[in-house]
Parts: structure tokens; sequence; C-alpha cells
């Protein structure tokens, strides 16, 4: 007998949904003495990154509610993140899925959702992510077997942060939160765990972290940036409703230099919008009284930026960026 000849037996998915969330929460200490920052580990999830939560809860959902079964074709936009969690469960509950994505994302977020057995299907965007979701609409419109996750519209992607990822992330810290500092690209982490925060610690100053290029949120037009997985263009309607205090302001040059301290000083493999936030996290820091207490996000694994400028400039001569572009930082 053939190693060929074993086959899977299901359901397997509960063995891949048992690890997904309960991720631990690291202190990151800088000096000056007193500026302590806490970040929770959402790259530790079973594909790499906090959009694991996403795909868990909206598919488990849709099962319980009979939208999706035996035939189903999971049909998502996403630039990376997402497509890859989709693809991971979708494959370990027994469904086809279906991945659209911009021609612009790196090769190894293309690689990780075909080694997955995901269809995956390139659009050219030209700055416009909106082409993406239009194209997996009507997909879900003329074919009843797909069924949309509505990534960036989806009430229960902020739900599952409100009642799960900020719950978690107030248990770990050992102290009342003062202010909480992370990106945002389908808003639903920055709104759903800004609401819990901010239920619990009502002091509590709830953060966006914008790359300077694309500052949506403080008016500004979108141009080329390199922290890929946030500021797609456009404010996601999820943000509409969070508990926003301001923003944050974070070059592509200081986001791609901090990751390679956290990967250089801190041993932590995370990709560049982890590096934004920390960045962002240490300026609201240095703003707040001595000794306050900030939470931030790691939210992916380094290995899918191998083929960016993450990887491709030393930590001494940061990459040049393009200039009049729109944005190509992307979500999900």
């Amino acid at each position: 007998m053939s190693d060929s000849d074993f086959v899977p037996r299901r359901p397997s998915a509960a063995a891949v949904l048992s690890l997904i969330g309960n991720t631990p929460c690291v202190p990151l200490r800088f000096e000056p003495e007193g500026i302590t920052l806490y970040a929770k580990c959402e790259f530790l999830n079973p594909s790499g990154s906090i959009k694991d939560r996403l795909a868990k809860t909206v598919l488990v959902d849709a099962e319980k509610r009979g939208l999706i079964g035996p035939g189903s074709i999971i049909v998502e936009c996403t630039s990376g993140n997402t497509g890859i969690a989709l693809s991971m469960l979708g494959t370990a509950m027994g469904y086809q899925v279906r991945i659209l994505m911009s021609a612009g994302a790196s090769h190894e977020r293309r690689q990780l959702i075909q080694q997955l057995g995901a269809e995956l299907i390139l659009f050219e965007s030209e700055g416009r992510y909106q082409t993406g979701i239009d194209m997996a609409r009507q997909m879900a419109t003329e074919d009843s077997r797909c069924f949309l996750t509505r990534q960036f519209e989806n009430p229960l992607n902020v739900v599952d942060h409100e009642e799960c990822t900020g719950q978690e992330l107030i248990r770990q810290v050992p102290r009342a939160i003062d202010a909480f500092v992370t990106g945002f690209g389908t808003g639903g982490t920055l709104a759903g765990m800004g609401r819990a925060i901010k239920a619990r610690y009502p002091r509590a100053e709830i953060l966006a972290m914008e790359p300077a290029e694309a500052a949506l949120l403080a008016g500004e037009c979108p141009c080329c940036h390199f922290i890929e997985g946030v500021a797609d263009g456009f404010i996601p309607t999820l943000l509409r409703d969070a508990p926003l205090d301001g923003e944050v302001k974070v070059s592509s040059a200081d986001a791609l230099a901090m990751t390679w301290r956290l990967h250089r000083e801190f041993g932590l493999l995370v990709g560049t919008s982890s590096g934004a936030n920390v960045v962002a996290a240490l300026r609201t820091a240095q703003r707040l009284p001595a000794g306050s207490c900030i939470a931030t996000i790691l939210c992916d694994r380094a290995e899918r930026y191998f083929s960016t400028a993450l990887f491709q400039h030393p930590a001494d001569q940061p990459p040049r960026l393009p200039q009049n572009r729109s944005s190509t930082g992307q979500s999900g």
C-alpha cells in the first residue's frame, strides 16, 4: 500500500478550527525606560495571519445557517491574507475556494493560496481595489453555488473581534489599556477591538495607523506605499461605526525599518504592517504620559513578503517609493 492510497477522513476541519484564536500577547520593551507595548501575536494563527478569525467566524456561521453545503464555492476578493485563510479553512471543511486577487500582490501569497488548492483569479486593479470586489459580486450573482464572504462589509467581521480578539487582549494585558492602535483594511479589527476596549476602559484612545502615503482618514489622496495589508484606497463601511479617537501616520520607510528591527532585535518574523503598527504605538506612547499602556497587533508572518521590499533591501538602504501612483497596499 503506497502513501497515496491513504485518504483523509472528513471532517478534518475541527482540528484546524481549534488552532485559530487565543494567540499570545507579548510585551515589547523599548528605551527610554517606561515604554512597554503589548503586542497580540496574530501571526501565530495557523495560516499565518489575523484573517483566520474572519474565515472561521464567517464559514462556521454560514454552515449553521445553511448558506453553504456540499457543492458550495467560497468566493472572496483579497490581496492575500483573507484568501490564504479561506483557502486553508475551506479546504479543511471540504469546499471549493475561488480567490480574486490583485496582480500586484506578492508572489508568496499567490503560491500559498494555490498550494492550499484554491482557484486563483488575478485582476489588474490599477490602484482600484473595487474592481476585484465587483468581480466577486458578479460571480455570486451569476452562480448560485457561490458564497461571497464579503469581508469588507460583513458585520460578523466586527462582532468576532469585539467578542473574541478584543476580550482576549483585555484578559492578557496585566493593566488598564490607555491606547490601542492598529492599521485597517476591512476595518473589522479596529472597529471590533476598539469597541471591546472602549467598553472596558472608556478613557482608552482608539487610534488608526495609516500609511503616510495614503492617509485616507486624514483626508489625503492615496499614493503608492509598501505597507501591504492596509489602506485599499477607500474607507471601508465597517470602519464608519468604529470608536476612533484619531490616526497615526507611518511612512513605508519607517514601517520597513521597524519590521527589520522586530526580526533582528526581537526575533519576531512578522510582516510590514506589524512594523507599522509598532511605530504608531511608539509614537502614541511618546505623546501620552510616561508609563502609559499601549496595545497593538502583530498581524501576519514574514514568509509572504520574501519577494517584496521587506527582503529586497538592507536595513540601511530603504527602497525608493514610486511617485504619483494610487495606493497598492491591500487588505485581506
